[in-house]
């Protein structure tokens, strides 16, 4: 027990000196932390804390196509849950829920999304309720380096977490800068409106090489399983670093290219294709976040409510298509819209794989964590606050059952939030505002 008390006081971190600083690298959590099934620390007995995370897009889905046909576990896959496939055993459907709202003017594009996370109509004044994650932070997360991490995909500081109206977290925007804000020598602030990564940090000394020495020592002391952990945990920081570093050299000139005049061509980070890019490296920097104890919640935007993402072969964006494109007679739904929300699944696919490489005993850090998707609308083309998209991703730690489809029958969105609040272990009887406000939990998915 003396080795197994050791390293696991050693679990934390492994120190090192980077351009005359101190910095710490986390370490997950490895075979010699864990007991014999790998759910609890060995050294204190207790369990593995659960994590948290929300993911926002704006816009929806198709009604009638992404809720399955079948009730309960086992449930049929459909259309547009297709690109998630993989993960249906982990992944609960929440179907026919909505937004009540009251009476009160809805705002478009705003309502949906912050009674979604809010739990309750905002107000004219723009008045807001704290969201799901911040209450989730205040219990599992003031022992973190980072009470949260929000990102954005598309390089806009647009987050979903906020406390009130005056009270936001905003988003990192850079995979860079959020690099250096996990494994740098200092914290960035996360409201400057500018960041340029540090290449004497970023590229010419890695922060795998600062703490080379202190490293090889450390998995000399390993197990054979715990030592080809650690290989596939350092070879992923490693790879994250080589593509960090490509952010800061220069392109090579490329005599075809020009600057577009359109006045309708987007920022490139809107295009689709660019967003997952960067939507890629950050699921693995918050993936190792969490692995390593650094946080315990996150929160990761694609794309804002009412949000630009475009094709890079058409001018025409996600929202434009929503109004504009034709309910498809023969197939039931809009074309090109469905192919926005086919990608943003698959943008999350890399989500859930990230988590899911990265193994704790016999779990996965996808089984630690559960994941509530937001958006802001159940049909973009009319603006619609019923049957809502509602899903979570995750087990919890084992809290939550996971494979589920629960019909929810119009109920409130408010729902998801109040249960996963009461899974992860907050002492609230009820949640939300108004006929928004509900003291039901989803029984059917608590463990």
């Amino acid at each position: 027990m003396g080795a197994v008390t050791r390293l696991a006081n050693r679990r934390r971190v492994l120190k090192g000196m980077l351009g005359g600083s101190a910095i710490a690298v986390g370490l997950p959590f490895l075979d010699c932390f864990l007991d014999d099934n790998g759910v609890a620390l060995a050294a204190t007995g207790q369990t593995l804390p659960p994590c948290f995370g929300t993911w926002f897009n704006g816009l929806g889905l198709n009604p009638g196509f992404w809720e399955p046909k079948t009730i309960g576990a086992n449930y049929e896959v459909p259309l547009q849950l297709q690109p998630l496939r993989e993960f249906t055993n982990r992944i609960n459907v929440y179907s026919g829920m909505r937004v009540h709202l009251d009476g009160h003017t809805p705002q478009v594009h705003e309502t949906g999304a912050v009674a979604v996370l809010g739990g309750g109509i905002p107000g004219a004044d723009g008045e807001r309720f704290p969201t799901v994650d911040t209450l989730v932070a205040d219990h599992i997360g003031t022992r973190t380096r980072f009470r949260s991490l929000e990102v954005n995909c598309v390089g806009k500081r647009t987050s979903y977490s906020w406390r009130s109206a005056s009270a936001r977290n905003p988003s990192e925007p850079s995979p860079a800068a959020l690099y250096t804000q996990i494994f740098g020598a200092d914290f960035q602030d996360p409201n400057a409106t500018e960041f340029k990564p540090d290449p004497q940090i970023m590229v010419r000394k890695s922060v795998l090489s600062a703490i080379g020495d202190r490293r090889r020592d450390f998995v000399r002391g390993l197990g054979v399983s715990d030592r080809a952990r650690m290989d596939e945990y350092f070879t992923a920081l490693r790879e994250l670093e080589g593509q960090l570093e490509l952010q800061l050299q220069k392109p090579a000139p490329l005599e075809a290219c020009s600057i577009p005049l359109s006045e309708q061509e987007g920022p490139t980070n809107l295009v689709m294709e660019n967003a997952r890019a960067t939507h890629k490296l950050f699921a693995g920097l918050l993936a190792h976040a969490l692995a390593c104890g650094q946080t315990r919640v996150i929160n990761i935007v694609l794309e804002a409510a009412g949000g630009d993402l475009r094709r890079a072969d058409s001018p025409l964006n996600f929202h434009i298509n929503t109004h504009e494109e034709p309910v498809d007679p023969v197939l039931g739904y809009q074309k090109n819209v469905a192919w926005y929300m086919e990608k943003s699944f698959e943008v999350l696919n890399d989500l859930l794989m990230a988590l899911d490489s990265i193994r704790e005993g016999d779990n996965t850090l996808l089984d630690r964590i559960v994941i509530m998707y937001g958006t802001d609308t159940g049909f973009a083309k009319l603006h619609s606050l019923e049957h809502i998209p509602m899903f979570t991703f995750g087990g919890a730690a084992g809290r939550i059952k996971t494979g589920i489809h629960v019909p929810c029958g119009g109920d409130t969105t408010s729902r998801v939030g109040l249960t996963i609040q009461q899974a992860l272990g907050i002492p609230i009887q009820t949640w939300g505002t108004e006929s928004n406000g509900t003291s039901q939990t989803i029984t059917e998915v608590l463990a």
